[in-house]
């Protein structure tokens, strides 16, 4: 279990052979999956109306002319929405590619190869089910390899997959690239809250930093399961990497659900205050339709979610997708 205080903010479960081959087919879904009423939950804005979600660009923020004027954007973005995507982000596209590559490699891999590196009974690493809150009964319609990344001594190996190959490696490139780029990120948001870099910076420095890997298989009912329950996630920063253009991103605000199609070379950012009585992100996920592999260029899925208290925000099914690294 993971926690954060004394609340318990995520349980993982091993994935049996029962859970792949319920994945597999979906024609009838178990009762320990079925949660119809928290998929048809909110208001989705329609196809119909126009607007604008946070947008920030690194190149903006990094040039003297200006960053003043972009980087009041990023503090809007962080206090209105709690969520923004980012431009220009500079990260090694390369590295962003193996990444990808490499996740939708794991998960492609028979279930005996992902048990390899199953979780464990009490803990957060490892690969398997996990559900929380209070649908704790209630499984995810979703399998996720989750894996500390930073401080490296703090890595458990055992839970890093050997196959595919080039997996280890390319988390350990990407876990390097994001905290070089949250590092980037925190300046700048000192410079709005109007502190010194050194003090936002500092209250993170030698604190965790993890991944969570996540594959949402498709599902013939998507009206009934829920890819990821309603959470809050750690506090600090999630930087989400979409692995294709499946859409189903969606940001709430003024209880409604904003779709979000990702822009290509973006990354999408998620603020967690850690001021409990400041909106706090919270995610969930419902599910891709019809039976199909979801897969790039595949644009059937049903939109997830991401909620927080006033405005909230979240990504959807994907055959694949890199959340984080999240900087706890």
């Amino acid at each position: 279990m993971d926690r954060i205080g004394d609340e318990v903010v995520l349980t993982r479960a091993e994935i049996t052979d029962a859970a792949a081959a319920t994945f597999a087919d979906s024609t009838v879904i178990p009762d320990r999956y079925a949660r119809p009423d928290e998929v048809r939950d909110g208001v989705v804005v329609g196809d119909d109306e126009s607007y604008e979600l946070p947008l920030v660009d690194m190149a903006r923020l990094l040039d003297s002319e200006s960053s003043e004027a972009e980087t009041a954007k990023l503090g809007s973005a962080c206090r209105d929405w709690g969520f923004f995507q980012l431009t220009n982000h500079g990260v090694d596209e390369s590295v962003v590619q193996d990444m990808k590559d490499s996740t939708m490699q794991f998960f492609r891999l028979p279930l005996d190869k992902k048990k390899a590196v199953a979780t464990q009974a009490g803990g957060l690493e490892g690969f398997g089910h996990h559900f929380a809150g209070a649908s704790c009964d209630k499984l995810d319609w979703a399998e996720s390899l989750i894996l500390l990344t930073q401080q490296k001594e703090q890595r458990s190996m055992e839970f890093w997959p050997a196959d595919p190959a080039t997996l280890r490696p390319s988390l350990d490139k990407y876990s390097l690239e994001m905290s070089r780029l949250t590092s980037r990120l925190m300046a700048f948001m000192a410079s709005d809250l109007g502190v010194e870099r050194e003090a936002l910076a500092g209250a993170f420095r030698g604190k965790r930093q993890s991944v969570a890997l996540h594959h949402y298989p498709p599902c013939r009912h998507p009206d009934k399961v829920m890819g990821i329950t309603p959470h809050h996630d750690g506090l600090g920063l999630t930087l989400l990497l979409h692995v294709d253009d499946t859409p189903g991103l969606q940001v709430r605000m003024g209880g409604r659900w904003f779709p979000l199609d990702p822009l290509p070379g973006a990354r999408q950012r998620r603020r967690h205050p850690p001021d409990p009585d400041q909106r706090h992100v919270q995610e969930r996920r419902a599910q891709g339709a019809g039976g199909r592999r979801a897969r790039p260029g595949d644009r059937g899925g049903v939109p997830g979610r991401v909620r927080r208290r006033d405005g909230e925000a979240a990504p959807g099914a994907r055959r694949g997708q890199v959340q984080g690294d999240r900087v706890r």
